[in-house]
C-alpha cells in the first residue's frame, strides 16, 4: 500500500451539509456585506476535521459545474424532482471554491459531469500512486471501493466516518461495490429520480444479486425466477436498463490533473487570511487547531 495519502473531498456533500445543519435555525451567519456564511461554516468544520482524522499528504475537492449533466440527455426524469437551492446557498458556491483555493488545494469539476463522475476519474487515475480516501455523505460513491480506494461516509456529527475499504465492504453491505451499480438500478433511487423496477426494495434487490451476481446474468436466467419477477422483468426491463446506467460513475472524465497540484501545503498565514480579511471569520482557532498536526 502506498504511503502516499490522497484525500478527494466531495465539495458540494460538505457545503449542503454545513447549510442545512444551520439554516433550519434561521441563522444564515450575515457578513458585514449581507452575505450569508452558514454553508461555509459547515463545510470549513467538516474540511478541516477530514485533513485532520485522515491525515493527507494531498488534498482535492471536486464540484458540480450547473445542475444539467450527460445524465439528464439521457434521461429527462433525472433529477427532475428536485427543488432550487435555497436563495441564501446561492452566493456561498463560489465562496466555497475561493475558500478552498486560500487553502492551495485544486477545485476540480467539469461540466456536463457531475462531481461523483470527477471523484471517480481521479480515483482510479491515482489509485496505484497514492492511498486514496474519498470523503462524502453520498453512498452511490461506494461503488469505487477497490485496491488503495477508500470512501468514508460522513456520518451524524463532525468527526464520525464509516469507512468504507475492499477488506470490510461485504461484511457491511453483504454486496461488491460493483454490485452497488446493479443494486441501484434494480431499486432505482427516489432521491435522483429514476425509476429501476417497481415494488423491488433493497432486501429484494440484494437477495437476487447474491443468487445471481449481476443484471445481466438474472436476464440470461430469467426463467429461474418466480412469475411475479418475471413479469416485473419484463414490465420495467427498459427502466432496468436505464436506471443502471443512470447509477454508474463515470471514471473517464476528460480532464487533466496532475497530483504535484494537489500537495497540502496547509499555509496558516494564507488561511488566516482569507478567512478573517474576505469571509470575516474572526475566531479561527477551531479550524487552524485541527491543522495543527498537519505537514508544513
Amino acid at each position: 500500500m502506498s504511503e502516499k495519502k490522497l484525500l478527494i473531498v466531495d465539495g458540494m456533500a460538505l457545503l449542503f451539509r454545513g447549510f442545512f445543519a444551520t439554516s433550519f435555525t434561521g441563522n444564515y451567519m450575515l457578513n458585514s456585506k449581507g452575505v450569508p456564511r452558514n454553508g461555509l461554516f459547515g463545510f470549513l468544520n467538516y474540511f478541516t476535521d477530514a485533513i485532520h482524522t485522515f491525515d493527507p499528504s494531498h488534498v482535492i475537492c471536486c464540484w458540480d459545474m450547473g445542475s444539467k449533466t450527460f445524465r439528464n440527455e439521457m434521461y429527462d426524469g433525472y433529477k427532475a424532482n428536485r427543488s432550487a437551492a435555497p436563495e441564501e446557498l446561492i452566493p456561498q458556491f463560489d465562496l466555497a471554491k475561493e475558500m478552498v483555493e486560500a487553502f492551495q488545494v485544486p477545485n476540480i469539476g467539469v461540466v456536463g459531469y457531475e462531481a461523483d463522475d470527477c471523484i471517480g476519474t481521479l480515483a482510479k487515475q491515482l489509485q496505484n500512486e497514492y492511498q486514496v480516501i474519498i470523503v462524502s455523505g453520498d453512498q452511490d460513491l461506494l461503488q469505487l471501493v477497490d485496491e488503495q480506494i477508500q470512501v468514508a461516509i460522513m456520518k451524524k456529527g463532525t468527526g464520525n466516518y464509516d469507512v468504507f475499504s475492499n477488506d470490510n465492504f461485504y461484511e457491511k453491505k453483504q454486496l461488491s461495490p460493483k454490485q452497488i451499480i446493479d443494486l441501484k438500478g434494480l431499486m432505482g433511487d427516489s432521491a435522483d429520480n429514476y425509476p429501476g423496477i417497481k415494488g423491488v426494495g433493497e432486501k429484494t434487490a440484494i437477495k437476487l444479486l447474491k443468487e445471481f451476481e449481476t443484471i445481466d446474468r438474472m436476464l440470461e436466467e430469467r426463467s429461474s425466477l418466480t412469475k411475479g419477477m418475471q413479469k416485473k422483468l419484463e414490465q420495467y426491463e427498459e427502466d432496468l436498463t436505464i436506471s443502471r446506467k443512470l447509477a454508474e460513475i463515470l471514471t473517464e472524465v476528460p480532464l487533466d490533473f496532475s497530483a504535484e497540484t494537489a500537495v497540502w501545503k496547509n499555509d496558516h498565514d494564507q488561511i488566516v487570511r482569507y478567512l478573517q480579511e474576505e469571509l470575516e471569520f474572526h475566531n479561527t482557532d477551531r479550524w487552524l487547531k485541527k491543522l495543527s498536526k498537519e505537514l508544513a
